[in-house]
């Protein structure tokens, strides 16, 4: 069974929970995402309109848009909708390939090994080179977690209180939640 990624990135990212991305000897149970709609979402990249760092958002579905945040890290996300959107991949439970993960990520305990986007981004290996990367094959339906929580994103400015961001509750492995102080 296939992940269904043409609704709005709202509507997706609660099914990715559970999910399973496998790339570079790694793989990842998604345990937190975050949406992000397009031309109705000021907190996303698509927001304004399509620029080389985000043309990727633009489609098709079931692609990877990486892109680089603050000039230090990556930030890997599945690209859904029928508009421009798309769905942060915020955190996740290495489940295989741990000694591969230690390595890109040494020093961290095994929860914290993809638990944030730029580590989770680290653990797989991703970087600015698998923007536009075909996902098929690579992420798979997973056990969806017994049950999700829902709250607002983390460290947007704009939009920062829709309740788009979900996570497995209770799950050891989800990032804690950074308000924006410009929020």
């Amino acid at each position: 069974m296939a992940l269904a990624l043409e609704a709005h990135p709202r509507d997706v990212a609660p099914t990715l929970l559970g999910a399973r991305l496998t790339h570079a000897g790694v793989t990842v149970r998604l345990t937190e995402v975050e949406a992000y709609g397009g031309a109705d979402d000021p907190g996303s990249h698509a927001h304004r309109s399509r620029t080389r760092r985000n043309a990727t958002m633009f489609g098709p579905p079931g692609r990877l848009y990486v892109y680089f945040s603050y000039g230090m890290h990556h930030c890997a996300n599945v690209v859904c909708g029928t508009e421009p959107g798309a769905v942060l991949l915020r955190a996740g439970e290495v489940v295989a390939g741990h000694e591969l993960a230690r390595e890109r990520r040494p020093g961290v305990r095994d929860r914290d090994l993809a638990r944030g986007p730029a580590c989770l981004c680290r653990a797989l290996a991703l970087d600015l080179g698998h923007d536009g990367l075909d996902l098929a094959g690579l992420l798979e339906p997973g056990e969806p977690p017994a049950e999700v929580s829902t709250g607002p994103r983390v460290g947007l400015r704009l939009a920062a209180d829709r309740p788009w961001r979900f996570w497995a509750t209770g799950d050891p492995t989800v990032s804690r939640y950074v308000r924006s102080p410009r929020a």
